[in-house]
């Protein structure tokens, strides 16, 4: 298998093409932005962490019976994936209030719900991913209805799976952000992206210390060690 040809460059990833049909390599940067893109910077080793990490989790769901889109770690910053049609659709589950859910609600940060909150929002960077309900997605052509009932139980299943993986680790899972697509050629849905430091909301259970991404957002500093802890609990 031989990397070939860039695809495509986001905001924390590369994207190239294989010598395997229907495979992929996907390469994680240290780029960091925020608000948006507003706030722009390097995170040293953060494609390293959220790549590893990723891979990890990715695996563990696997064995959980949750397909994902997962095949091989290549390097520190790469690995394989197979290819999928990404719906223009971010799943977000919410189990202690932060972020935009306390803004909107009116909830104080660290308040513990009474059971996870599911949201879905349009991945539309000129409309800032505005939050959408079901009949939106409907009526946009976003998704089929029975594919958005499959996301929710699927990101609840994510949810059960890794609030677990992650207390026995002395973490606490505040909030998560997945994106789905369907496998080329069988239409599969299966879940894509990243589960790292820079798409979850992760604080010591001891301390409250937040240890992810939201240090980079707010200025608050050891931005580095905090995503070099995540690593070390999750992988060791």
């Amino acid at each position: 298998m031989e990397k070939r040809e860039f695809l495509y460059e986001g905001k924390a990833k590369k994207l190239f093409r294989t010598s395997e049909a229907g495979l992929y390599l996907v390469e994680y940067k240290d780029d960091a932005t925020a608000f948006d893109g507003r706030k722009k910077g390097t995170i040293v080793g953060k494609g390293v962490v959220n790549n590893q990490v990723s891979a990890h989790l990715f695996q563990l769901l696997e064995r959980y019976g949750v397909p994902n889109h997962f095949v091989e770690l290549i390097g520190d910053r790469e690995m394989l994936v197979r290819g999928t049609r990404v719906l223009a659709l971010e799943v977000v589950v919410r189990n202690i209030a932060a972020g935009s859910l306390s803004k909107r609600l009116g909830l104080e940060e660290g308040l513990v719900l009474p059971e996870p909150v599911v949201e879905t929002y349009y991945k539309n960077d000129e409309l800032h991913d505005p939050l959408i309900n079901y009949d939106h997605i409907r009526v946009l052509g976003l998704a089929t209805p029975d594919e958005v009932e499959t996301m929710r139980s699927m990101a609840l299943r994510v949810n059960e799976i890794l609030r677990g993986y992650l207390f026995d680790r002395g973490i606490d899972l505040v909030d998560f952000k997945l994106e789905f697509g369907l496998s080329e050629g069988e239409g599969r849905l299966l879940l894509v992206d990243e589960i790292s430091p820079d798409t979850c909301r992760l604080w010591d259970r001891a301390t409250g210390e937040k240890l992810d991404k939201d240090r980079f957002r707010h200025d608050l500093g050891g931005v580095e060690e905090a995503y070099a802890e995540i690593m070390r609990r999750l992988i060791g």
